[in-house]
């Protein structure tokens, strides 16, 4: 590759985009399934016949297929009856062992169904789980605690297509099958302002543990399409997630006051934010008080052309502590690294940890925002003022940036601790003629180009490794995925 481009950032730049194609091509391949017993592998593949081997937390002991319960995959016959009949009777073997859940190649039209403890959701390579674009279709729920509000409309929120509440040990995968929302009904309607509630999302987990979700494609979410919120414990691994770059609102993953997460291993494209870390709006999530902590973000390829690769806020009200973030690729994206947050927002964004970060055709590669207007409601205190504290970047390869950077805190409200290390930004030839703008915020930076500004002054090569990034682990790294087996039918 150094052969090909004497430049050797454009040679990063290129492998990481050639990696990023590998891991689509490698997601889009493989699976089948049936049954529950632990083997030794890495990868889903098929083991003899119709013999099936995966990675989960946990294995089943039981195992049905959709077509036992009057699934139809023809892509017009409505399954969420059969869904719905399925996962209550397989609810009956939660304290023995288990159960799974086999969608067979086909396209499953279905609007929401409800998931149920020591489950797995199994989508075959060829599945297709196709949301019904009827609204009349999907039941109607109250917004989140911690929002009070919904994000499109000041009512309820339309479910999500795949639920659950109060869950424990829940595995949601396959062999890169494939979820679609079919989302462009939807964003229509928002765009029409016609919207009755807030538009549903792809998967959202809200009050559990330990879950999975894994080695699926998203395509075309209505909104949001994996949201974890007031869960623990939670892995999202492989995943590839897909939408129109100017699709509304379609953000990628987004832990919402969630404590032990780990996002490794995914690949997205965008309307909005790749990965949106939240924790409530406002006085409501001031008052809810439940933050996100302990996230890790690692090997990541993202293109949004609009939004940030990794968001922090703007709903941040209950917290956001510890998030570190490491090998990420973005592509022409609007931001590397976004915080986002207001006067009203309260709560906190602090120990923030990023690096070995690769970013190519950025509007901005660094970007705090103090000024986020967006409010629940007028009922917000004015006084509730957000702490942004510990922010460290380091070992960074920028290429064709427009701005370096646009850090603006909070007047009489300082961003406070920013530390920016060992970081190279190219400029792009239309660049503007100032790359930093700083106001309201302090910090070192050691070995940046170009130069940053004086709020935040070069302490010399001797500092280059001053940017902390935690030597420690948190408990979700020492899950470890156990090989499960199954037999499946072509039914």
């Amino acid at each position: 590759m150094e052969k090909l481009y004497k430049n050797p950032i454009k040679a990063q730049v290129m492998k990481m985009v050639i990696l990023g194609i590998i891991m689509v091509a490698a997601l889009m391949g493989e699976v089948e399934g049936r049954k529950g017993k632990v083997k030794k592998g890495k990868k889903a593949k098929i083991l003899v016949g119709n013999e099936i081997e995966y990675g989960a937390i946990s294995c089943r002991a039981h195992t049905a297929s959709i077509t036992e319960f009057g699934g139809v995959g023809d892509g017009e016959t409505s399954n969420t009856k059969a869904f719905q009949a399925a996962v209550e009777r397989l609810s009956q073997y939660a304290e023995d062992g288990g159960a799974q859940l086999y969608v067979p190649a086909g396209r499953w039209l279905t609007s929401s169904f409800n998931l149920t403890s020591h489950f797995t959701l199994f989508l075959h390579q060829d599945a297709v789980l196709l949301a019904s674009q009827d609204p009349n279709e999907w039941p109607v729920i109250e917004p989140l605690p911690s929002y009070g509000h919904g994000r499109d409309t000041s009512g309820g929120r339309y479910i999500s297509l795949i639920f659950g509440t109060n869950l424990t040990d829940v595995v949601i995968t396959g062999n890169n099958g494939t979820i679609d929302g079919q989302g462009d009904h939807w964003w229509q309607q928002f765009h029409q302002g016609k919207l009755k509630y807030t538009r549903p999302y792809l998967i959202e987990i809200m009050y559990s543990s330990d879950i999975q979700i894994s080695n699926l494609a998203l395509l075309n979410s209505p909104a949001w399409n994996v949201h974890p919120v007031y869960s623990s414990n939670v892995l999202i691994q492989g995943i590839t997630i897909i939408a129109p770059v100017r699709s509304p609102n379609t953000d990628g993953i987004n832990p919402d006051s969630c404590t032990n997460v780990r996002i490794e291993d995914c690949y997205i494209v965008s309307g909005d934010d790749c990965v949106a870390v939240k924790s409530g709006w406002d006085e409501y999530g001031i008052r809810f008080g439940w933050p996100t902590k302990q996230l890790v973000i690692r090997r990541l390829t993202c293109i949004s052309p609009t939004s940030a690769v990794i968001a922090l806020g703007s709903e941040m009200s209950g917290g956001i502590q510890d998030v570190r973030a490491e090998d990420i690729i973005a592509i022409d994206s609007e931001s590397g690294v976004r915080i986002k947050t207001g006067i009203g927002r309260g709560g906190y964004v602090k120990d923030i940890y990023v690096r070995r970060m690769t970013m190519h055709t950025m509007k901005w590669a660094f970007w705090m925002t103090g000024d986020y207007g967006s409010h629940a409601d007028k009922n917000y205190d004015p006084h509730a003022y957000p702490v942004i504290q510990g922010i460290n970047y380091r070992d960074m390869v920028v290429e064709n940036a427009t701005m370096a950077a646009r850090l603006e805190g909070i007047s009489g409200d300082t961003f406070t601790d920013i530390c920016i290390s060992n970081v190279t930004i190219s400029m792009a030839p239309k660049a503007k003629k100032q790359p930093w703008t700083c106001t309201d915020v302090e910090g070192i930076t050691s070995q940046v180009t170009p130069p940053p500004c004086s709020l935040l002054p070069e302490q010399g090569a001797e500092k280059i490794t001053t940017c902390k990034f935690p030597e420690d682990s948190i408990p979700i790294d020492a899950v470890q995925l156990k090989r499960c087996s199954y037999q499946f039918s072509h039914a």
